[in-house]
């Protein structure tokens, strides 16, 4: 077994521990692997362990992953590929044409240009909104008080499924602290639900706090060193 994949094995225990923990049911949590910054021979590690779906954050270095594993398949599907990363209007041309996901729309505008240049011949493009819920001046992301209004937007936009919420908190070590700002993701969710839009997905956790992520409902978590390993940043193209 090759280190990404017992990494994966690793990481996918976690899953199925905290899973299990929070009373919910097997399979509920997806693994999203975040191969930011690793190439395309990681990527076919991870696909050879069995992983489909990939989180990347820098458009030409994820265009380029994404041409190099074209031919990839797992269980006879091709590799789903999330974007994940700070999205700017004049990169959002490529991202509609090439990813299946965007978990990091930020404000009404990108939606908008992801719609319209989301190729005819494509399904739509399943995309979550980012919340910046710790109110991070760093971070990307609407406001919880705006939620509602961006979410209903994009809703409407024609060229994309708006699927839930995305959030990336506040670091923290204490893992009760860590479930407060998820805990406020997924109560900004219900309401969502509960005013009538068909949400199913909270992309939330990462290496460091999934089992919190786990425990306030997240179904999907991006994880990205607790698979392919510390990061270097300097070799990324």
């Amino acid at each position: 077994m090759s280190t990404i994949a017992a990494h994966l094995d690793d990481v996918l225990s976690r899953i199925s521990r905290a899973t299990a923990d929070a009373g919910r049911p097997a399979g509920s949590v997806r693994l999203l692997a975040v191969s930011k910054t690793f190439g395309a021979d990681a990527v076919r590690e991870a696909v050879a362990a069995g992983q489909r779906a990939f989180g990347e954050n820098y458009v030409q270095e994820a265009l380029d992953k994404i041409a190099a594993t074209a031919d990839a398949r797992v269980d006879g599907e091709p590799l789903e590929w999330h974007f994940i990363g700070p999205l700017q209007s004049n990169k959002t041309r490529p991202v509609a044409e090439h990813f299946d996901w965007v978990h990091s729309v930020d404000r009404l505008k990108i939606a908008e240009r992801l719609s319209a240049q989301r190729p005819a011949d494509l399904p739509p493009l399943q995309i979550c909104l980012q919340v910046n819920i710790s109110g991070e001046a760093s971070k990307s992301g609407v406001t919880p008080d705006e939620v509602p209004a961006v979410a209903r937007a994009i809703a409407a936009l024609p060229n994309l499924t708006l699927r839930g919420l995305m959030a990336i908190p506040e670091p923290e070590d204490d893992p009760s602290r860590q479930r407060e700002p998820f805990k406020a993701v997924r109560e900004l969710f219900d309401t969502l639900r509960a005013d009538g839009l068909a949400l199913d997905t909270l992309s939330m956790g990462m290496s460091g706090d999934l089992e919190a992520a786990v425990a306030e409902g997240a179904t999907m978590v991006r994880i990205g060193t607790a698979i392919f390993g510390a990061r270097d940043y300097g070799s990324r193209a």
